[in-house]
């Protein structure tokens, strides 16, 4: 182990609550994905859907009417 001198225990415990931070949130995060699939699946079990699911729109038929410009 390196020498850290007479702060040594500072050192070592700013390291230690970083290390249980970080361990923390990254727990955090796993559970709110979980909980987040979860409420997903049962709003689809519902039949609620997403909209990035649902079937493309069809085109405006006005759109598609119109012929292509021409350069001149």
């Amino acid at each position: 182990m390196p020498d850290l001198g007479p702060h040594a225990i500072f050192i070592l415990a700013a390291y230690g609550v970083t290390f249980v931070a970080v361990a923390a949130l990254a727990l955090a995060i796993v559970a709110d994905d979980r909980k987040q699939r979860r409420l997903l699946a049962d709003l689809e079990r519902r039949g609620i859907r997403r909209r990035s699911a649902s079937a493309p729109a069809k085109p405006d038929a006005r759109k598609a009417a119109k012929p292509p410009r021409r350069r001149p």
